[in-house]
């Protein structure tokens, strides 16, 4: 079995993740923004604000692609963006490419609480392959946000960055904790199917094409394709999903008996 979210290049990109990670980056700020309007339950806060009128605050959780890609919508309808990270070379590169209309935060306890405890709208966009995300923000600090600011958590998917956040629906996106509208939609993609169907496509058929000629025989030619192989020959080949799961680790050239 090859799971989409773990095949990684040697840089630690996510080549068949991007994508969906574009997508829900994406679609968390304009959720974000919605959810922000006072009929929605939101403070009544519009993201870019007006002249004279400060825009509101978003603090993105996580450099990551889904992370710089919300922040990148955020700026573009004229928030006031500031972006956290433990990667410098994530930090730097969101830096060099907006020349300054993206603040760039070395991620901390301490920094943590400060930006979350300010925004208006908070995008948890935190990711480790194949394993749970880790929770960044503990549901103490929740509590001191603002009556009615918005979480959105992409992160639910791998279990949740911000510790209060719980699993939706598309059908039934929100809910309210401690006076704090939570958005947390599993597969937020899936609101659009046409462009998340174009989009993965363009990027798997690569690989669909190459696993064709055999599997073995595509990851020498595609070596990233060795951490995407999450189960073979009945062993757990990830280590992290292995970890996850309470199984024994297998590397995937043993299992598939390639050495």
């Amino acid at each position: 079995a090859i799971a989409y979210e773990t095949v990684e290049m040697p840089d630690g990109s996510l080549p068949l993740l991007a994508p969906m990670s574009e997508i829900a980056g994406r679609m968390a700020a304009q959720a974000g923004a919605h959810y922000l309007e006072r009929p929605r339950g939101g403070r009544g806060v519009l993201l870019g604000g007006v002249p004279g009128v400060r825009p509101a605050r978003v603090t993105v959780l996580g450099a990551g692609m889904a992370g710089s890609n919300a922040a990148v919508i955020a700026a573009g309808m004229g928030a006031e963006i500031v972006v956290l990270d433990l990667r410098p070379d994530r930090l730097r590169h969101l830096d060099e490419i907006h020349w300054g209309r993206i603040s760039t935060v070395a991620s901390s306890m301490h920094t943590v609480e400060e930006y979350v405890s300010s925004a208006d709208l908070v995008i948890g966009a935190v990711l480790v392959p194949g394993a749970r995300a880790p929770v960044i923000v503990p549901e103490e600090l929740v509590r001191q946000m603002r009556p009615g600011s918005v979480v959105v958590d992409i992160s639910i998917d791998q279990g949740g960055c911000i510790a209060s956040a719980r699993e939706t629906t598309h059908a039934d996106p929100v809910y309210e904790a401690h006076d704090v509208i939570h958005y947390a939609v599993g597969n937020i993609p899936g609101a659009v199917p046409n462009t998340a169907t174009y989009a993965l496509t363009n990027v798997t058929l690569p690989y669909l094409v190459a696993i064709a000629d055999g599997l073995p025989d595509a990851m020498v030619r595609r070596p990233e394709l060795r951490g995407g192989v999450n189960v073979a020959g009945g062993h757990v080949t990830h280590e992290a999903v292995a970890a996850a799961v309470g199984a024994e680790f297998t590397d995937p050239l043993d299992a598939l008996a390639l050495r």
